[in-house]
């Protein structure tokens, strides 16, 4: 096509564009483009993940030490904050309201400090978890790279942080008369399951976490509730024998109470396995596996929405 100027001459159009009429998804394949920030598929991210392992364990180290950095006992208070509460709820719930029953003190005390100790590294998990995004935009918004990172290492903080406590708890298990057996390997798998569990739950918080920041406001009072549910003070069969069955059965096979019950099971001669549920081996690894795997997956699917808006 041609066109004729003002002087009488002629002027060559522009030819058509090699590109009209494409959309915008068939100019980006044409040209190898792709959506920045975009979620990666599921293999490829979980292969992203352990490429920047080296970066979760040194975060979630640098967290651990920064903690209680401006404490004049530091890394003490670890140890310390876990034995205050225990010693609390033996004062309230071991002397005055006695939940000791069915118990002797020296399998009680041991008892108790195990299932605060277990406990709070599923609550501590849970809470680092809900603003595990919301509380570090200006990494996630400044750097690229698996957000999933960030609740995985507060879990592997408090992992961490739990790994010191063990030493107090193992001290005070042969304090009253619980010595050194191979049950108390057991230890190691029960706590393995856990994280794998309180990983999954970060994740799943994390998210949640991401878009509705008043959820860190009312966690505590579910942490709360979940701890009173899950026999950290009492014996679960012990405390409701008058009850309907069912009742205790659901509390008893709720995750804290099954890695609870687990690691007390491993380090306390006392308790036997007549204070177990039924398959509670099958039961924590359920817990893991299902949380751990359905929290994963649903916090990826969300990958491209962390840090914005």
């Amino acid at each position: 096509m041609s066109d004729t100027t003002h002087d009488g001459g002629l002027a060559l159009g522009t030819p058509p564009s090699a590109d009209e009429g494409l959309s915008a998804s068939q100019l980006a394949d044409k040209y190898g483009l792709a959506v920045s920030g975009a979620r990666p598929g599921l293999f490829e991210y979980i292969g992203q993940l352990w490429s920047r392992r080296h970066f979760i364990l040194a975060f979630s180290r640098a967290k651990l030490t920064a903690q209680y950095s401006q404490a004049k006992l530091g890394q003490v208070w670890q140890v310390v904050t876990p034995l205050l509460n225990a010693l609390v709820y033996f004062l309230i719930f071991g002397l005055i309201l006695g939940t000791r029953k069915g118990m002797t003190q020296d399998v009680f005390i041991p008892f108790l400090v195990t299932g605060v100790f277990v406990f709070t590294f599923t609550q501590s998990s849970v809470m680092a978890g809900v603003k595990s995004i919301s509380g570090n935009l200006g990494l996630v918004r400044a750097l690229h790279f698996p957000r999933a990172s960030l609740p995985i290492s507060f879990s592997l903080q408090q992992l961490q942080q739990l790994m010191f406590s063990m030493i107090v708890l193992l001290a005070v298990a042969m304090g009253f008369g619980s010595y050194p057996t191979l049950s108390w390997l057991l230890v190691i798998p029960a706590l393995a399951l856990q994280f794998l569990f309180n990983s999954g739950l970060a994740l799943i918080m994390a998210r949640a976490g991401s878009k509705t920041p008043d959820l860190a406001q009312l966690m505590p009072f579910i942490m709360r509730t979940w701890m009173y549910a899950s026999g950290v003070m009492f014996s679960i069969p012990v405390m409701l024998a008058d009850k309907p069955r069912w009742i205790a059965d659901v509390l008893q096979y709720n995750p804290a109470a099954v890695y609870m019950d687990l690691v007390r099971f491993a380090l306390i001669d006392g308790y036997g396995s007549e204070n177990l549920p039924d398959h509670v081996w099958a039961v924590a690894l359920a817990w893991a596996l299902v949380v751990g795997v359905v929290g994963f997956v649903y916090f990826w699917k969300a990958e491209e929405r962390y840090g914005r808006g």
